[in-house]
């Protein structure tokens, strides 16, 4: 037998309610009045904000008898126009989830309460290999088919959707204790039991409680796997606020370039590497765009106790220097083609000793390789002075150096696509942009002393 995966449309595959975009295109073929009802807006307010009510599905139900008299064409014009809007409104890495399944070989199954007729063209562009969702009924006595304001068939809602799994399974020879189920909704459950592999998507507060005790696994469509964003707030954007300058008075930041980064999608980021305190610092050029950044971190990092649960939920992709790295390139080339920005170190680790001081920049080849791979720009980012205050053979950075932080420089430079599909010659075309971006001192060599030295080792 063969295994599927359903997915609920609303707040699941979408961020948010479908309902204005498809009452849009409804108006659009003058089936509804064009001043939105009272209350609409704050309805699918509402909606967005904790999902699913009874409320909520009782004008859901409402709206099949306020179907009666509608021309089916209409209907289906309005679907047809709605499709591509609905597509671009799919959540970036929901694109991934459907592509695994593909490539498994799993039947792809929309499962949703919103009309057949309105989701139909969208599932068809989204490569779904069927569609269960509520059937208006049509009347076909007149000059033009019509809908008659009742449901033919199941209300594909709760245990009502449920059993329209079941059945379907049944039809076309599918296990569903081999098969997904994605839902953000508690009203959802009955399906969710269903399957042997349920996943709660952006789960509303008591589908997250249900989740969580049943152990199901939990995801955000918006986000990385494992990175937890209830209340549509990740860890990430608590560390956007901590690193604010006027939390961080023993450091200041001369930060410039940031517009380089407004307007790119999905793009590789590489920085030179200094000091611990780097990752934080970079993180703190994507708090300036108000977007996330994606590092690749050691395995020593996101293995360790505490400190790797924290890196994990902040989106650190894991990465093994000593092993295969397939693993690591491959999540960080689906964060990218969700539209990610995944920064890399390209040297690797902070260098120590004389090679700290090298005014020529040595990197490995995983940046363009995955910039290579994605058809992604990178964009190389320039940093200077981060050890003065978190030097690598200190435990923790100078944090009580209020009277004369040091001054950092964070350059951030062009987006540009690599020259050369061979990738050594573009990993030293992006260590020399990156060498442009530091100041004139760092092109000079520099004779360290003894305490220079050892501040370059771990202490």
């Amino acid at each position: 037998m063969s295994a599927a995966a359903f997915f609920d449309l609303d707040r699941t595959l979408l961020q948010g309610a479908s309902g204005p975009i498809i009452s849009a295109a409804l108006r659009h073929q003058g089936l509804l009045r064009q001043d939105p009802l009272p209350g609409e807006r704050l309805l699918f307010g509402v909606f967005n904000a904790i999902g699913e009510t009874l409320p909520s599905m009782a004008l859901t139900r409402s709206g099949v008898r306020a179907s009666k008299g509608w021309p089916v064409a209409k209907v289906l014009a309005a679907g047809a126009n709605v499709a591509d809007e609905l597509v671009d409104a799919v959540e970036p890495f929901a694109h991934e989830v459907i592509a695994d399944h593909r490539d498994a070989g799993r039947k792809l199954v929309l499962a949703t309460t919103t009309p057949y007729d309105v989701v139909k063209p969208f599932a068809d562009k989204l490569g779904f290999d069927d569609v269960l969702a509520t059937r208006y009924r049509v009347d076909r006595s007149g000059s033009e088919p019509q809908y008659d304001g009742s449901v033919d068939g199941e209300f594909v809602w709760s245990r009502g959707k449920a059993r329209s799994v079941r059945q379907w399974a049944r039809a076309n020879v599918v296990e569903l204790s081999d098969s997904y189920a994605y839902s953000d909704s508690i009203f959802d459950t009955p399906l969710l039991s269903a399957v042997g592999h349920p996943v709660a998507v952006n789960p509303d507060p008591r589908l997250l409680v249900y989740a969580t005790v049943r152990r199901w696994e939990t995801v955000w469509f918006t986000a990385p796997p494992g990175v937890p964003k209830p209340l549509g707030v990740e860890p990430q954007d608590v560390v956007h606020q901590l690193a604010r300058p006027e939390f961080m008075p023993w450091i200041r930041l001369d930060v410039s370039g940031l517009a380089n980064l407004e307007g790119v999608d999905g793009a590789v980021v590489a920085s030179n590497h200094r000091s611990y305190l780097d990752p934080l610092i970079v993180a703190r050029v994507g708090a300036g765009v108000g977007r996330p950044i994606r590092m690749l971190a050691k395995k020593e990092v996101t293995d360790a106790p505490v400190v790797g649960q924290i890196t994990r939920a902040l989106g650190a992709i894991r990465v093994d220097r000593e092993g295969d790295s397939s693993q690591s390139m491959a999540q960080a080339s689906r964060a990218v083609r969700a539209g990610e920005l995944v920064a890399v170190f390209p040297q690797g680790t902070i260098p120590r000793g004389e090679a700290f001081f090298e005014p020529v920049l040595e990197g490995r080849f995983g940046a363009v390789r995955l910039a290579l791979e994605t058809g992604a720009p990178l964009v190389p980012i320039g940093l200077w002075g981060t050890e003065k205050a978190w030097p690598r053979n200190r435990r923790v950075p100078y944090l009580l150096n209020l009277a004369d932080p040091p001054q950092l420089s964070v350059r951030v430079g062009d987006p540009y696509y690599p020259s050369s599909s061979d990738p050594e010659t573009a990993t030293r075309e992006l260590m020399d942009r990156i060498a442009d971006l530091l100041p004139d001192e760092a092109r000079i060599r520099h004779r360290p002393t003894a305490a220079e030295l050892a501040a370059t080792h771990p202490g």
